[in-house]
């Protein structure tokens, strides 16, 4: 189908899109990438009268190290993302589960702060930055906000972002050197959104997993920080017993839909299969 009609916007700095935001109000969308707005513009999910399109604003990409966190420009590409040796060091898992969303040519278009903000479940980015304890830099009419990436999300393309607002980088704290991590993503068919998919975090010390975190992807209305799963695997060995102790609280919190990916019964299964294979693989690249 072809979008219904709208008018188009393209500013050149965060204040004039704000402007614009806050100006137009709710007959208007930001564009980033748009591949998650312009599908749904085409079926009329999704009618905006306006577009304003982010891709000239120079402040909103990049990526650099503040303190003891990594920050990153929202309108920042997968591309991007998967070519900086900075980021490999620091955060191997973003390259890692970047390199898992649809294609090549997508993730040349495709933004790290459009996959976070709009609040779509089956988006890879946002159980990630729950996972590393991310959080959002907003900013709106009334200026800069931080909200946590695990606060943000509130229900299916349901969000904390306010009228006006716009996500415009999100800080990252650098997980200790020689930290595991892993992202396991089921899908069926490259491009598709997962099936179900896990990000885990974890540090290791005399043979001991002293910190996890996990958070799962596709499997709810919203991603998931599955935080009880995390605690129980501390203190332990990363064993079968631990690993299935976790598995369970894990699939408790899923409540995926039924669909073409399969019976919900079928992906919460599959869910706990991907936080298995991604604890055991970050369990492998952990230094002790």
């Amino acid at each position: 189908m072809i979008p219904g009609s709208f008018d188009y916007h393209r500013p050149k700095s965060i204040a004039d899109a704000v402007a614009l935001l806050t100006k137009l109000g709710e007959d208007a969308r930001p564009l980033a990438g748009g591949h998650s707005l312009i599908p749904i513009m085409k079926t009329r999910l999704a009618t905006p009268e306006h577009l304003v399109d982010l891709r000239d604003i120079g402040d909103l990409v990049g990526i650099r190290e503040e303190g003891t966190d990594v920050v990153i420009g929202a309108m920042t590409t997968q591309h991007a993302l998967i070519g900086s040796d900075f980021l490999a060091a620091k955060l191997p898992i973003i390259r890692e589960t970047s390199l898992l969303i649809a294609d090549p040519q997508i993730r040349y278009m495709g933004t790290i702060g459009g996959n976070a903000a709009n609040g779509d479940p089956g988006n890879d980015m946002p159980a990630l930055m729950q996972c590393l304890g991310a959080a959002y830099e907003l900013t709106g009419p009334e200026g800069a906000r931080i909200v946590a990436a695990r606060d943000y999300y509130q229900g299916a393309y349901f969000t904390a972002i306010e009228p006006g607002e716009l996500l415009t980088a999100i800080r990252i704290p650098v997980p200790p050197t020689g930290h595991g991590y892993a992202y396991e993503k089921l899908k069926r068919k490259i491009g598709d959104y997962a099936t179900a998919a896990a990000a885990v975090v974890l540090t290791m010390s005399g043979g001991k997993c002293v910190t996890a975190s996990i958070g799962l992807t596709n499997v709810a209305n919203t991603p998931l920080w599955a935080e009880e799963a995390g605690k129980v695997l501390v203190g332990t060995a990363l064993d079968k017993p631990a690993l299935d102790k976790a598995v369970a609280l894990a699939e408790a919190i899923t409540a995926p839909a039924s669909d073409g990916r399969g019976p919900a019964e079928y992906r919460t299964k599959m869910a706990g299969v991907m936080l298995r294979r991604a604890v055991e693989r970050a369990k492998a690249r952990a230094k002790n």
